[in-house]
């Protein structure tokens, strides 16, 4: 082989090695950065679960506490049953003292307004 296509070749493989190792150190520093992103959201979310977490935590309702048992004489539970007797009375006698619009003379007005009477 002569000199001058020895030295191109040797020229071309320099060139090409340069090159190769340029565009490996580039591939390396976007493996690093994408390692750092991937880290930074699995952190991120790692952050937003227990956040979450604690303001569910927070909103948990509390426990009811046991409703106490009232100590109630029965002379004064006579006289609650007694009051509640008569409440409930009033409140039907109420009901039963509701006057309700009767259905018929609604329905001959409505007539007359549409003008289908005779």
């Amino acid at each position: 082989m002569k000199m001058n296509n020895l030295r191109k070749k040797i020229r071309r493989l320099e060139k090409r090695l340069r090159e190769g190792s340029q565009k490996l150190t580039e591939l390396k520093r976007s493996l690093e950065v994408a390692e750092t992103i991937k880290a930074l959201k699995a952190a991120r979310k790692s952050f937003a679960r227990a956040a979450a977490a604690r303001i569910a935590e927070a909103k948990k309702p509390a426990a009811r506490k046991a409703k106490r048992k009232l100590n109630l004489s029965p002379e004064r539970r006579a006289q609650l049953a007694a009051a509640m007797k008569a409440r409930w009375a009033a409140k039907r006698a109420a009901e039963a003292n509701a006057v309700e619009p009767s259905p018929q003379g609604r329905l001959s007005g409505d007539y007359e307004a549409l003008g289908n009477h005779r």
